[in-house]
């Protein structure tokens, strides 16, 4: 009698593993296909103005995106932008199985790029947020200053244990950089929904972008990830059934609303700029 419970509590334990083993890639699909409309929407924007010397429009986006005249900071804002759509780009590809199994040798190079894109991009930030200032609160750029140095330590650790040759442990660290360096993309789909949800600007003034909703959304956009992130390791290693099956339930809703923010901020941000510039 002992033996079929213990059988059958093992079983479930193995099939909520498995359910939950399939919600996080659902997880990661949905943010694939979110990123990737991201990054289409950074080089479009930012490639066409570039291309048609219409530089002003950065200023729509950044605070003194574009200041005529001064050589160095706009190339630090183009050079931010560009690092931007590759980390965009490669990171999703990183982390796809797929592509580490079957191509090695571009997971080598791509990752390379990709820590490198993340390395300069952070440091970049810091250089802009500095020389040219940062929309929001003083807080914010508090905020927007540890995002970026985690992503340094982030990507020093990934380095670390990849020569380490420390392969489960690597993995683990380029999933948190990963996640610290969506940091912008996940406060563009929270701050999306959250004006949805609301139906305008609440806990916040837009003429001043700042707010205590700015300021719980500018740490928790890779805090909150990352201990989503953490909660799902210890899901999948130690916990038993019952824990398991709360962190999929937690990690559908979590992966619903992320879903809808990243269809408000595309049709209502992302491709109505697209357009914009598009038609000149």
């Amino acid at each position: 009698m002992n033996e079929a419970i213990l059988t059958n509590t093992r079983d479930l334990n193995i099939s909520a593993d498995k359910v939950l083993t399939g919600v996080g890639k659902f997880w990661f699909l949905v943010a694939f296909i979110g990123q990737f409309i991201f990054a289409f929407y950074i080089i479009t924007f930012y490639g066409t103005s570039a291309i048609t010397g219409n530089f002003e429009l950065w200023n729509s986006v950044f605070p003194r995106g574009y200041v005529a005249g001064d050589i160095v900071g706009n190339i630090a804002v183009a050079s931010h932008v560009m690092f931007a759509a590759i980390i965009t780009l490669g990171g999703p590809l990183q982390l796809l199985p797929q592509v580490r199994n079957r191509f090695p040798k571009f997971h080598r190079i791509n990752g390379r790029v990709y820590m490198m894109a993340a390395f300069i991009m952070a440091l970049g930030g810091l250089f802009m947020m500095l020389t040219r200032g940062a929309v929001g609160a003083f807080i914010t750029h508090v905020s927007l200053a540890i995002n970026a140095l985690l992503i340094l330590v982030f990507v020093v650790q990934t380095v670390r244990y990849a020569i380490a040759r420390k392969i489960n442990i690597h993995r683990r660290w380029a999933i948190r950089l990963f996640l610290v360096v969506s940091g912008v993309w996940f406060y563009r789909i929270g701050l999306m929904l959250w004006m949805f949800i609301h139906g305008g600007p609440v806990g916040f003034d837009m003429a001043t972008f700042s707010g205590p909703f700015l300021t719980f959304l500018s740490f928790s956009t890779y805090l909150l990830p990352l201990f989503v992130f953490e909660l799902y390791v210890w899901a999948k290693d130690k916990s038993d059934t019952f824990g398991k099956v709360a962190m999929t339930t937690g990690l559908l809703i979590l992966t619903g609303a992320m879903a809808v923010g990243i269809f408000i901020a595309a049709m209502g941000m992302w491709l109505p700029r697209i357009a914009n510039v598009l038609n000149g």
